[in-house]
């Protein structure tokens, strides 16, 4: 009976380790690529470059709970750079890579039933967990869209506004992605673009994940936009907006 004691114990123990072992490999490789730091070693990064930019692996649905943290709002502000997005009721406006809908919701109650709000995600796992959300906020003027990585599925010349927080830098083809957007734009239509300020070492993001300023205009002016304005009060984020230069 102690030798049937001291066994089971000892598997207790195994099976103890294996869990610790393995919820350290999905905290490595799900949170890992967000936050924290780490070389900016181009010989690891199997996902292309683009114009001198490394991309950046996208975050999988599996750390969506990470888009709902609670120290989001004292690490970006959300409700400061929302109320520079000039939302009004009646607009439409694109949550590009909307995860499980962050901003969508807040955008949702912004521009009332009036407005749309075009919700697109590659992963129909994060359009999932918004639908859910949306219902339990009763929010019902958010429309979900599957996208790819080549298309976000977005009707041509209707978009008031399309809203990239932290997502454009993952873009595994941003030419492609930037050719559709812009199609998708009103002739008054405009991108909201914000990512984490690669210029500030005290930003506790990953190099791939952050982006310059210089860099967001190399690319951006590459493909047919013009920067329009900025603003530069958010904690440690970049908003610029741009537009088609015509």
């Amino acid at each position: 009976m102690k030798t049937h004691h001291h066994t089971m114990i000892s598997w207790h123990l195994v099976q103890e380790r294996f869990r610790a072992i393995l919820l350290f490999i999905l905290f490595h490789f799900l949170f890992a690529p967000i936050v924290g730091t780490a070389q900016d070693n181009d010989s690891k990064a199997p996902y292309g470059t683009y114009l001198g930019r490394r991309i950046a692996p996208a975050m999988t649905h599996l750390a969506a709970d990470w888009l709902i943290r609670g120290d989001r709002e004292s690490e970006e502000d959300p409700d400061r750079l929302l109320s520079h997005l000039d939302l009004k009721p009646g607009l439409l406006v694109c949550d590009m890579g909307c995860g499980n809908g962050f901003y969508s919701l807040k955008i949702a109650k912004a521009i009332g039933p009036e407005g749309r709000v075009l919700a697109v995600d590659i992963q129909p796992e994060m359009l999932q967990l918004l639908s859910r959300r949306s219902i339990e906020a009763n929010v019902e003027n958010i429309d979900m869209i599957l996208g790819t990585t080549t298309d976000p599925k977005l009707p041509d010349n209707k978009v008031d506004l399309v809203l990239m927080v932290d997502v454009y830098h993952e873009f595994s083809d941003p030419k492609s992605m930037l050719e559709k957007i812009r199609k998708s734009l009103k002739p008054t239509g405009k991108i909201a673009l914000v990512e984490f300020r690669e210029e500030d070492a005290s930003v506790p993001i990953r190099p791939e994940h952050k982006m310059s300023k210089r860099q967001i205009l190399k690319e951006y002016e590459a493909n047919g936009f013009q920067l329009l304005s900025q603003y530069d009060g958010l904690p440690w984020q970049h908003l610029m907006f741009l537009g088609p230069k015509d």
